[in-house]
């Protein structure tokens, strides 16, 4: 199933939702002993492994983190062919000073900001929306 290419309905229809909780970007050089149920997202890079856990599943496996986030999903399904929605939405929130980290999926991106901007970016975002 392809996801949604045209930008004007990705905007239109992309409903962010909040997820409940806080997360935290660590990095390990050995994710084999953190539970693959409890990674949201893992990246490969030279110097370690990224991984996003909730807050309280890195506080229990110690490993530290710098950065506290809220996790916003897009619940539309955006195709990773898709032009535009990223820079529109990260656009709106550099707009209102709130920075964001994003991970495209297959089927929606998602949106870390600061934990302490979670409904002011969830507020920009809906603005965006009702504006497409």
């Amino acid at each position: 199933m392809n996801g949604e290419t045209n930008i004007s309905l990705l905007l239109k229809h992309m409903k962010p939702q909040l997820n409940a909780s806080e997360y935290v970007f660590c990095q390990t050089r050995d994710a084999s002993s953190i539970n693959i149920a409890e990674i949201i997202g893992m990246f490969k890079e030279a110097e370690a492994f990224t991984v996003v856990l909730k807050k309280e599943t890195a506080d229990n496996l110690q490993l530290p983190y710098s950065y506290i986030a809220a996790w916003i999903t897009l619940a539309v399904h955006s195709s990773l062919n898709a032009v535009g929605l990223t820079a529109a939405f990260s656009k709106a929130l550099a707009e209102e000073g709130i920075s964001c980290n994003v991970i495209a999926a297959y089927y929606h991106d998602h949106i870390f900001v600061d934990s302490s901007d979670a409904f002011r970016a969830m507020d920009t975002l809906k603005e965006l929306a009702a504006k497409a």
